[in-house]
């Protein structure tokens, strides 16, 4: 049982809430250290976006810095403001790179190196990623096989060209990410590794970035200068069919609000879908999926899983776009092949749920409900409030 006791606290006071989550950051920070260590000679940034896999910046933040960490990865730039508050000498990259003109602004101020995806990004940087004379460092990133972010080989190659001539943008790093290091044995890993060296070629003298915490474990090919330690720094399986060598960071525990004995053939919960079928002593608990407690996990009752097996959909210019590959961290997919450019653009934005898609449509493909959804919804949206005031 956790103790009321702890170091730092925030949240409602122990004796007043349901649920106690308690964050070791010394195991942290052995994870951070036995990471490196594995890493070496490559060096090891910290992946803490999503405000540190969902533990706080605040906190995190400090704690691998005094483990010896000196690097990070955002997905946003407020993510960057937040971990340069925490870290104030520490170098920043931001993966979705710089959005325009006035966001480069922003880069500049906080120090935050932007991670460029596109030739548009590129062109952002190019003009407005300066201190006055200096052009100020960012990273590039190509994409070797995972189809989401990034240049292609062929805009890599003339971006090389290019920048050795003008050197208006200075490349500090050379990132690229693998799709499937949680499966060592799968093809697309070498085939993204031979990609990636023709990359490191193009770019001589610079540093360049491939392993994930999986990429990490699995060869040392894929270690590169410097390595991206994510899911296994907060002790999380990079991959599934090894024993996880990370120790637990996390603990959640859920406070019991009451013991109950309850007869056999007694349904317990909504919709009754669990019955009972011996007399049993029920521990009802103070946490649900307001908390993060996914309903998907219930123990009955989730027919919802199996309504929807083709997944979900996005809606733009005026038409149903089906969801492609997996929804992963900060990105998902859409595919818009019926539509095109002639529609559509960077810039535009893609409506998950609302007048055009039902929420209890969008909870369905998820498998869920539509409470999971709204009370899931996080804290990196930005948020307009109208109808009324807020």
């Amino acid at each position: 049982m956790t103790s009321a006791a702890s170091h730092h606290a925030s949240g409602p006071d122990h004796h007043l809430a349901g649920g106690v989550l308690t964050v070791d950051l010394g195991a942290l920070a052995t994870n951070y250290r036995a990471l490196a260590g594995r890493a070496r000679p490559a060096a090891t940034a910290a992946v803490v976006k999503a405000d540190a896999y969902g533990l706080g910046i605040a906190q995190v933040v400090p704690a691998l810095v005094k483990a010896g960490c000196s690097r990070f990865f955002v997905a946003l730039p407020d993510e960057g403001i937040s971990v340069r508050k925490a870290a104030p000498d520490a170098q920043i990259f931001v993966l979705s790179g710089v959005f325009s003109a006035e966001g480069a602004a922003s880069f500049r101020e906080h120090r935050l190196i932007p991670v460029l995806n596109s030739p548009l990004d590129i062109a952002i940087w190019s003009s407005d990623g300066w201190a006055g004379s200096t052009p100020l460092p960012c990273a590039i990133h190509v994409d070797t096989g995972m189809n989401r972010l990034g240049l292609t080989l062929e805009e890599a190659r003339g971006f090389a060209r290019e920048n050795a001539l003008t050197q208006a943008v200075n490349v500090v790093l050379v990132v690229s990410h693998l799709a499937c290091a949680d499966d060592p044995a799968h093809q697309l890993n070498a085939r993204q590794l031979e990609s990636f060296q023709e990359v490191r070629a193009l770019f001589q003298g610079i540093e360049s970035s491939l392993a994930n915490s999986a990429g990490i474990m699995i060869d040392g090919e894929f270690r590169c200068e410097l390595t991206r330690a994510g899911i296994a720094l907060y002790g999380g399986s990079a991959i599934g069919t090894i024993r996880n060598p990370m120790l637990p960071v996390v603990t959640a525990e859920a406070r019991i609000i009451q013991l109950r004995r309850v007869p056999a053939g007694t349904p317990v919960g909504y919709g009754a879908s669990a019955q009972l079928s011996r007399d049993s002593l029920l521990a009802v608990v103070g946490v649900g999926y307001a908390d993060g407690y996914h309903r998907s996990a219930s123990g009955a009752g989730v027919a919802l899983r199996r309504a929807v097996p083709q997944g979900g959909h996005g809606f733009v210019a005026g038409r149903r776009v089906p969801l492609i590959g997996r929804i992963s961290m900060d990105l998902t997919a859409f595919d818009v092949t019926e539509i095109g450019t002639d529609e559509i653009s960077r810039g535009h934005f893609i409506e998950l749920f609302g007048p055009n898609l039902s929420i209890d449509e969008a909870a369905a493909a998820a498998g869920t409900i539509a409470y999971e959804l709204l009370t899931g919804l996080g804290h990196r949206y930005h948020r307009v409030y109208v109808g009324g005031e807020a």
